[in-house]
């Protein structure tokens, strides 16, 4: 997506979502560790780090308690109860809307991963993902939109890092691939829109509908 309307967009996303933050942020800070904000270094454009930014859901030590950089269904680190719903809304993400008005983040585009995450992907992808701007949303986000349970029930039988190995950061690589192959503003706006309607239905495949091309689900 052009930059001016990453940044008219995200201007605009401020000034409407200003009023909602503010209950949330005394709540945040009253209720956990008294962090309203939470920011951790990120790969991100060519391959270099930036700071993201999000609402504080989990303890700030989490990265290094339990399964580090994964995230579980009812994990223990999440700060409840406002920072599960924050997390399974999304809300929590929002902040990166300064992201992207600093430049470190476009709407759309693939996800910015922990260098731990980062290796995980093949030595092709890690290559090519970041030639594009991370975003806040984009088709990785979309299906795996439940990604915490889909791990969580894979942990089942099977350590969950090496389940991401496996299955996960392959298939997210293969649709970010793609994602590059057909970039364009038009598939920008759809998959902004798709973002909204997965948040209300998260265990829809519709993209599946939209997109027939996409990479074949293997899980």
């Amino acid at each position: 997506m052009p930059r001016i309307l990453d940044i008219l967009f995200s201007i605009f996303a401020l000034l409407i979502l200003f009023p909602f933050f503010v209950p949330i942020a005394i709540i945040l800070f009253l209720t956990n560790e008294h962090k309203i904000f939470y920011k951790q270094d990120r790969v991100g454009y060519k391959n270099t780090n930036f700071k993201i930014v999000k609402l504080a859901t989990m303890l700030e030590n989490s990265p290094n308690m339990g399964s580090g950089s994964l995230t579980l269904k009812n994990d223990p680190r999440v700060l409840k109860p406002l920072g599960t719903f924050l997390r399974k809304s999304k809300i929590n993400e929002l902040p990166q809307i300064l992201n992207i008005i600093q430049g470190d983040m476009s709407i759309v585009g693939p996800r910015p991963q922990m260098q731990f995450d980062f290796e995980k992907y093949s030595d092709e992808v890690q290559q090519k993902i970041y030639n594009v701007k991370p975003g806040l949303t984009g088709i990785g986000s979309i299906v795996f939109r439940d990604e915490e349970s889909l791990i969580s029930k894979a942990s089942e039988t099977e350590d969950p890092h090496s389940f991401y190995v496996r299955v996960v950061a392959p298939y997210k690589g293969e649709l970010e691939m793609w994602y590059q192959n057909h970039r364009s503003m038009y598939l920008d706006f759809q998959l902004i829109f798709l973002t909204a309607f997965v948040v209300l239905a998260p265990k829809t495949r519709i993209y599946e509908n939209l997109f027939k091309d996409l990479p074949v689900r293997k899980f």
